[in-house]
């Protein structure tokens, strides 16, 4: 297989594990401020309090990825969306300083504020995170060299803000879900509720979303309709999951559905990296936008040794943090 097909599908895995795991703590911090005590918005913030920084690895590994494997694509990219990806780091660094500012003073007016700073830092990374690959669907204004050429408000067209509001809605629902695995008494009964409602609204908004991008990209018309099916039914398996005390296979499936997404969007876009939408010929692929060869080998060498490391470290956090979360001493 040529390596610059083994590099997308490497981005492809990076992908889908950081949109699971980093997409339940964006999701419980858009959650956060419904939770209604201030014992229990220690108890969401401490549900991803050790693990959180974990998930953004996966982040910085696939831009890292990029940058070695395909860094035409990379630049293009970084350039036309510069502004977005400087918000996304701003509002990343707000969840961050949120987490660590909120219990070093007992006052409310003081938590309040970096409670409400917590919610808007994952609320506006989700939401660009979202146009962001809805842009990637559509195609963007690049030129022939490569160059973008357009504005940040080019950027905000209906398509990709449609696709932002799916991010932040199921972003919530997969948090929920997390949320109903990692508390219990009161918290958790109002947990499921909050995963009955949110589940409605993500169902509609995913429908709605298939269907603009059937026909609105269309690489999309060659979908594995089947996969499609596959995410209807890890949605329909959720509820049951969640009614039977099973809070782990609710948080699977929503799991699933996430990398099914993922695969379904990298589907849609190969062989190209970022697509013109002034046309074809100026589109970056794996090919035109690709290292060289020996540089591909290297980092291959290196993904060999380095991949196991993070799948080994996640699982050990995982592992050590596992069960519910209970509130002591030294937690946030």
């Amino acid at each position: 297989m040529d390596l610059s097909v083994v590099w997308f599908i490497l981005m492809g895995v990076l992908l889908a594990g950081y949109s699971i795991l980093d997409g339940f703590d964006l999701g419980a911090g858009i959650l956060h401020l419904t939770a209604r005590t201030d014992t229990e918005r220690r108890l969401v913030i401490n549900s991803i309090g050790p693990i959180w920084d974990g998930n953004e690895v996966w982040l910085i590994t696939f831009g890292g990825a990029m940058f070695a494997a395909f860094p035409n694509a990379y630049a293009t990219v970084f350039s036309g969306f510069y502004i977005a990806l400087m918000l996304v780091l701003l509002t990343l660094i707000l969840r961050a300083v949120s987490l660590e500012f909120r219990s070093k003073r007992p006052s409310p007016a003081w938590r309040k504020f970096w409670d409400g700073a917590f919610f808007l830092g994952s609320l506006l990374a989700t939401l660009l995170f979202g146009v962001a690959t809805g842009n990637i669907l559509i195609g963007i204004p690049v030129d022939a060299e490569g160059v973008f050429t357009g504005s940040f408000f080019d950027l905000l067209r209906p398509f990709p803000i449609l696709v932002g509001l799916f991010t932040v809605v199921f972003a919530a629902l997969h948090g929920a879900l997390y949320l109903n695995l990692k508390t219990e008494g009161e918290l958790q009964e109002r947990v499921r509720g909050w995963i009955k409602k949110v589940l409605v609204a993500a169902v509609l908004v995913w429908a709605l979303v298939t269907v603009y991008t059937w026909v609105a990209v269309p690489a999309a018309s060659g979908w594995p309709w089947a996969l499609v099916v596959l995410i209807a039914l890890a949605f329909a398996g959720i509820l049951p999951a969640v009614s039977a005390g099973r809070p782990f296979v609710a948080f699977l499936c929503s799991s699933l559905a996430i990398a099914v997404l993922v695969f379904l969007f990298s589907f849609a876009i190969y062989p190209n990296l970022v697509i013109s939408n002034i046309a074809p010929e100026y589109n970056l692929n794996i090919v035109n936008a690709a290292s060289s060869p020996k540089t591909l080998g290297v980092m291959t060498v290196i993904a060999a040794v380095g991949v196991p490391v993070v799948l080994i470290y996640t699982a050990l956090i995982y592992r050590a943090f596992r069960g519910k979360t209970k509130l002591t001493d030294h937690s946030y």
